[in-house]
């Protein structure tokens, strides 16, 4: 059984354990004598001897606040307190921690002569150890000696914000600063460490560190890569930063916010380091130089902040320095998302300099696709009209125009539904006729900047399917053809690019029109050649020139008799020649270039009969060899169809040209007797055309040997190139030639199973129109027709056509169904129709 007595032992075995983990895990939070034990060094260093009064029972320490029970005990205040609490909440007696005997009352009594003369022992003894602290800190000392220095300033500035002011009056701060040139990286980061702790929460501190080269020491400390010097240099500038001067001297550092915003994007830095960065980042915003900087380093979100918020002069410089900012692609689309219709406003409504400022800045974020459809989406087309437009006391100044237009320009670009999109009064779009004709006007009545943009403006228009009609028409009622022609001879080559380029993309719906200028003009068509002549590799210029010229009617013989006289086609013909031999390339030019250049030396092939020197021209430069080479140009479907439509051009003008033998005069009996002769034996003549051919002088297919390569293309993947080849083997089949042979011709070059079953295929109306002609005149061979009339195939896609196809085509489909019809004997010759 256990006694009373054994329980009061227990009891009192309690509380001696209580007090002595009271006594082992006092942590020193509070300022009462708090202390780490980096500050033994110095701690134990005392110009007088510490009396056991001064040291409080519970936690060892010296008292910075003694109480006095009402036993005569002395203890620290927090400590006591604590020491009660604990019992209160255990349910124990309230009992003396020193003698372990109940207490009547829990009051305590300030011991105010203990504590001042604490104060006073502690005062002089923290003036040796300080003492001490300064001799330690230089860079003559061992490291020990320096880093025990270091942290007692960190212990008495911790023990006492007023203690920060003691550290400052000893001289200590630029003590610790020039630990900074320590060779020791311990040393080093912990001076940076004393550093913040000196500074926290005192701005004269702070001042201090505002002085000289201080600022930009710490800053170097930021490019160590991931040191603890690093994270300490980046946790005192968070705390420099919250003064206002420092702001402005971290800001001027060179390279300071660069690191700090490359910080706060790492993905290696610790978390609390980044954290850091980002506070002392917001903290330097207070200075729009500040701002403008990390801008300029990709944190745009504080610049864009002030545009939102900013007072009206901090919009203003803001969106100035938005404008002159180079913006990556995806940061234009968030910029235009997050500022654009405040821009806008600004645009529509602020004062001349305000406006400046909004439209340097539209300027900026308009150049990216996506972002000049939300700037689209936001409004910005009324405005921008209306500032090109407008005239009299609010007119914008030019350069400002210039500005709108190169925004429009931006905008128009973005491959937009314009048509749909209001932009004036009376419902007006910007293909509305009237400000087609006011773009128009203002073209021909300013300077060259603004010229240059209100024509890209119209190269996006004419880009479009849906809106070209809309400008051409409006061209054309305005009669402003002559003057774009005469643009092409502008000496600024952006203009002239741009008037080219509109030229181009009008010249499908305009082409007689654009070459009656040209042809009527003096000095355009030679401009255009001098373009394309230049040797200055291949430019964008040089492919619109030539796409221009490519798009003119082929058959104006007013144009082609020109360029003869300007030796444009000697010209194309050779910069062909060195395209093909490799010489020029690397460039994103070259394919719609030589595209061009091959269409515009074909205009020859169209006007032979009515031009010999064109035919001299071909014959010279046996363009009809080239033209077949160019049927290899693999990759290149334009070239190949334009060489084969060229190729149907020569050809059909091979019949005149070739020389026919001259026979000699019949016999006497021949003369009497007619029946009774027989026509000489001439050897070596073309079997087409029964004289004789070559591919130079008469561009006989047969003998250019470029009937397989004709029939090579008929199974290639455009039908445009498919048409363009069994169009110029149809010449082979022509009323002027030998239609057996040519069939013969066709057989030998394996091509009947293809023109087949192009018909089979009936890929376009115009393609099964060409083949039903062809294979027409294929079977008036019996022995194809034979074989032929066994394929269901070929008789269901001739019925189709008898059905489907135009007058002409039906009337040719009823002619191939009889044939097929006809079933003769003989067969054999024709071993590869299936």
């Amino acid at each position: 059984m256990i006694t009373l007595k054994a329980l009061e032992l227990l009891g009192l075995f309690e509380i001696r354990s209580n007090l002595n983990q009271m006594a082992d895990s006092w942590d020193g939070s509070s300022e009462i004598g708090s202390q780490s034990d980096e500050s033994f060094h110095f701690e134990r260093v005392h110009l007088e001897p510490i009396y056991d009064a001064f040291v409080c029972p519970l936690t060892k320490q010296v008292m910075s606040d003694p109480v006095t029970l009402e036993n005569g005990q002395t203890f620290e205040r927090e400590a006591i307190e604590k020491w009660f609490r604990e019992c209160k909440e255990s349910g124990r007696k309230m009992v003396c921690p020193l003698t372990l005997k109940e207490l009547k009352s829990t009051d305590m009594n300030p011991s105010i002569a203990l504590r001042n003369t604490i104060e006073e022992w502690t005062a002089r003894n923290e003036a040796v150890q300080l003492d001490m602290a300064r001799r330690s800190l230089n860079l003559g000392s061992s490291e020990t000696e320096i880093l025990h220095a270091l942290k007692y300033v960190e212990h008495i500035c911790q023990k006492s914000r007023s203690n920060k002011h003691i550290a400052r009056s000893a001289g200590l701060i630029p003590l610790i600063v020039d630990m900074l040139k320590s060779g020791s990286r311990r040393v080093r980061c912990k001076a940076l460490e004393t550093l913040r702790i000196v500074v926290e929460e005192d701005a004269e501190n702070k001042e201090m560190l505002a002085e000289g080269d201080i600022v930009r020491t710490i800053v170097k400390f930021l490019s160590h890569e991931l040191s603890k010097e690093r994270e300490e240099a980046v946790s005192l500038l968070y705390e420099l930063s919250k003064s206002e001067t420092l702001c402005e001297k971290i800001g001027s550092v060179n390279g300071a916010i660069l690191i700090l915003v490359g910080m706060t994007s790492s993905k290696s830095e610790n978390l609390l380091t980044v954290e850091k960065a980002d506070k002392t980042l917001e903290n330097l915003e207070k200075f729009e130089n500040n701002v403008r900087q990390m801008a300029e380093n990709g944190r745009l979100q504080p610049l864009l902040t002030q545009i939102l918020e900013g007072r009206p002069e901090t919009k203003l410089s803001m969106a100035s320095y938005l404008g002159e900012l180079v913006l990556n692609n995806d940061v234009k689309v968030i910029v235009a998302k997050t500022v654009g219709s405040s821009l806008i406003n600004i645009m529509r409504s602020g004062t001349m300099e305000s406006r400046e400022s909004a439209l340097k800045a539209l300027n900026q974020i308009s150049s990216y696709e996506a972002s000049a459809k939300v700037l689209i989406e936001a409004g910005i087309l009324p405005p921008l009209v209306k500032d090109l437009f407008t005239v009299g006391a609010n007119q914008l100044p030019m350069r400002l125009k210039e500005v709108s237009a190169t925004i429009l320009a931006n905008v128009v670009n973005s491959s937009y539904d314009f048509d749909s999109i209001l932009v004036g009064s009376d419902d007006q779009t910007l293909v509305s006729e009237d400000i087609v004709h006011n773009l128009l006007h203002l073209i021909s009545n300013t300077g060259p900047a603004i010229e240059c943009k209100l024509l890209q403006v119209l190269v996006g228009l004419t880009s479009s399917k849906t809106t070209v009609l809309n400008v051409v028409a409006a061209i054309k009622s305005s009669g402003a053809t002559i003057s774009l022609v005469q643009f092409i001879e502008a000496p600024q080559k952006d203009l002239r690019v741009a008037s080219i380029k509109l030229l181009q993309n009008l010249s499908p719906l305009m082409g007689q029109e654009l070459a009656d200028a040209l042809r009527g003009s003096v000095g355009q068509l030679s401009s255009l050649i001098k373009v394309i002549s230049e040797n200055i590799g291949i430019t964008e210029e040089q492919a619109a020139a030539v796409g221009l010229l490519a798009d003119l009617p082929e058959r104006d013989l007013g144009l082609t008799r020109q360029m003869l006289d300007e030796s444009a086609f000697q010209m194309i013909i050779s910069r062909v020649a060195r395209i093909r031999q490799g010489e020029t390339r690397g460039t994103r030019f070259v394919t719609p270039f030589l595209e061009g250049l091959v269409r515009v030396l074909a205009r020859v092939t169209f006007v032979l009969a009515d031009e010999p020197d064109c035919v001299a021209l071909c014959r010279e430069n046996n363009l009809a060899q080239l033209f077949t080479d160019m049927l290899q140009a693999n990759g290149l479907d334009n070239v190949q169809m334009v060489s084969a439509t060229a190729l149907e051009n020569l050809s059909l003008e091979s019949k005149n040209l070739t020389r026919l033998p001259e026979l000699p005069p019949p016999g006497l009996c021949g003369s009497i007797f007619p029946c009774f002769s027989k026509p000489p034996t001439i050897s070596g003549l073309c079997k087409l055309h029964r004289g004789t051919c070559t591919q130079r002088e008469s561009f006989c297919l047969l003998e250019g040997q470029a009937v397989e390569k004709l029939v090579a293309l008929l199974d290639h993947t455009n039908e445009r190139v498919v048409e363009a080849a069994l169009a110029a083997l149809s010449t082979l089949l022509d009323d002027g030639v030998d239609i057996e042979q040519g069939v013969t011709v066709l057989c030998e070059a394996e091509g009947i199973k293809p023109i087949l079953d192009v018909l089979l295929e009936k890929r376009t109306d115009n393609l099964r129109r060409r083949a039903v002609w062809v294979v027409e005149r294929i079977l008036r061979t019996d022995d194809i027709a034979y074989e032929v009339s066994g394929d269901p195939n070929v008789s269901t896609a001739l019925v189709d056509a008898f059905q489907h196809g135009d007058y002409r085509t039906r009337q040719i489909a009823e002619r191939a169904l009889k044939h097929v019809d006809k079933i003769p004997n003989f067969s054999g010759i024709f071993p590869n129709i299936g």
